[in-house]
């Protein structure tokens, strides 16, 4: 499977009964295969503007398309085949475990109550493998760590095959080691993939695209080298940001200190 032109128009939500919008109007658009990043402060709308992608939410204004479509014109089980989501909350397993997790994003392409077939197998057998999940997938979802259980997140969203991978601070819980897989996996995958991040470097380094969002409104959208300059994260995050390089060869990168 590969990845999907995405394109949101003067997209916005505001929650009924309250007359300022969480997420202003916003726009861009990523070429299909593209890492776009989206970064901002502690409610800045990154989640909001998530929810919007994935079809939880419908926009109050505006539209989101996958190659040209609009998400809210297809039926939901089609966007689910398209679009699939890694959320920062995790939903009770119900004593399900990590294989029967992973197996619930085949349901998108499945009809009614079909079980798995091997087709379904086959995929699943993929991405516990990708994921390193192979000594996990029997185990009782519920007695794994925070960092594993985000692992089997990531391939339960990978079964569903999509086109569109949207990550909410996919490195939450992690240790070093699996931050580094992650991040690996995503400059791997073959998908268009929207992932919001807190690490402003970490954001740099793996995304093609950068979207900058402060309290619902966006600041900006482009390269991260265009983009991610000392004065606009300064304004943005209220920190004094510099840009250093440790050698004359290494890339640069932000540090961040509080005003004084």
């Amino acid at each position: 499977m590969s990845g999907a032109h995405l394109k949101v128009t003067d997209a916005s939500w505001r929650p009924h009964r309250r007359m300022d919008p969480v997420l202003h109007p916003t726009s861009f658009e990523i070429a299909a295969g593209r890492v776009l990043g989206i970064v901002g402060p502690n409610g800045a709308g990154k989640s909001t503007l998530l929810r919007l992608l994935y079809r939880y939410q419908a926009p109050s204004t505006g539209r989101v398309e996958i190659n040209g479509q609009n998400i809210w014109a297809m039926p939901a089980r089609k966007t689910a085949q398209h679009v699939a989501a890694v959320l920062q909350e995790q939903a009770a397993a119900f004593g399900l475990s990590v294989r029967e997790i992973i197996a619930l994003g085949r349901t998108p392409h499945r009809e009614g109550y079909a079980s798995a077939g091997t087709q379904d197998r086959a995929v699943i057998d993929e991405v516990i493998a990708l994921l390193d999940l192979r000594g996990l997938e029997h185990r009782d979802f519920s007695t794994l760590s925070g960092g594993e259980r985000q692992r089997v997140m990531v391939a339960r969203a990978l079964a569903q095959q999509p086109q569109i991978l949207i990550l909410d601070e996919p490195t939450n819980h992690l240790d070093i080691r699996h931050q580094l897989e992650v991040l690996a996996l995503i400059r791997q995958l073959d998908l268009t993939i929207v992932v919001s991040l807190h690490d402003l470097n970490m954001a740099a380094n793996i995304c093609d695209d950068i979207l900058v969002l402060e309290n619902g409104h966006p600041r900006g959208f482009g390269s991260p080298d265009a983009l991610l300059t000392e004065t606009l994260v300064s304004d943005t995050f209220r920190v004094n940001a510099r840009r250093e390089k440790l050698a004359p060869s290494d890339s640069s990168h932000l540090s961040f200190h509080l005003p004084t």
